[in-house]
């Protein structure tokens, strides 16, 4: 049995589908019981993360844990002591943490915080694999009206700024590979797209797939947290956020795409095949 926390997030959602595709049975844990709609699991646990006691039940039975907190956790550090301790003493053979590309990254906290865990992983005697991939593709998709409807990409960083953009899916049939086969305990991967695009060349393969002009716009990290608060963003996630941005802005995330590829056995997905993928014609 393999464990995925995380489980109805976009992340966990895309392991628990890989792994269905490979025929192993996987327990979703959840944080609420309707979540569990239309899942592909055999089991769910179902409550908070942060409940040491459930972990300990958790983890009862279970061969692999994939572990992914929620986007910007402020208790991820603490989380991940609880299922590094529930994991040894259920006797868990395989421990794969989601992390991030370059966590060593001080300027962007929830990147640090991810490090610390890490590091936790080290000294936890655990057979581990750890995971670090760039930003998804996916996040895209949630420009696509202003791309669609008005021509327009707009970030809050340097247009020209460069990221290894990643598919989800790529990431999660690596993730159930990881969990099922042999041979990859003390490995950490860095997961990142084929290559690094700035935001103008995104806008370009969006683009050439309309068939119409599509320009990136850059407005500032201030306008963003003003209108991120008017819609009600909480103020700790404006700050994760806008610390990201900022060092976007300076040094976007840069990643190689090899490792991925060889875990695959192909290429990771491009980002124009991905637009294909995602944009109706």
């Amino acid at each position: 049995m393999i464990l995925v926390t995380g489980a109805a997030g976009k992340t966990g959602r895309a392991v628990l589908e890989a792994l269905a595709q490979t025929g192993q049975p996987a327990c979703a844990w959840l944080r609420r019981s309707e979540q569990a709609h239309d899942l592909p699991a055999t089991d769910t646990v179902v409550g908070d993360l942060a409940n040491a006691r459930l972990w300990k039940e958790a983890c009862h039975g279970v061969d692999a844990l994939y572990l992914i907190c929620p986007n910007m956790y402020p208790r991820e550090l603490e989380v991940g002591r609880m299922a590094m301790e529930a994991a040894r003493t259920a006797g868990v053979k395989r421990f794969v943490y989601h992390s991030v590309l370059h966590p060593q990254t001080e300027e962007m906290p929830h990147h640090w915080q991810k490090l610390r865990v890490e590091e936790e992983i080290f000294r936890s005697g655990l057979p581990f694999t750890i995971l670090q991939p760039c930003a998804y593709m996916q996040n895209v998709v949630a420009y696509l009206d202003d791309i669609v409807m008005k021509g327009r990409y707009v970030v809050p960083y340097n247009i020209r700024a460069r990221f290894a953009l990643v598919d989800l899916a790529d990431v999660a049939l690596a993730a159930a590979r990881i969990l099922t086969e042999a041979g990859h305990e003390g490995a950490i991967y860095e997961l990142a797209g084929p290559a690094n695009l700035s935001s103008e060349e995104i806008a370009q393969a969006f683009a050439h797939r309309l068939q119409r002009p599509v320009e990136a716009v850059e407005r500032s990290v201030e306008r963003w947290e003003s209108s991120a608060n008017a819609g009600g963003m909480p103020s700790e996630t404006i700050g994760y956020l806008a610390a990201m941005f900022r060092y976007y802005e300076r040094y976007g995330l840069i990643g190689n795409g090899n490792v991925l590829g060889w875990l695959l056995g192909r290429c990771p997905t491009s980002f124009a095949q991905f637009v294909t993928r995602v944009v109706p014609v």
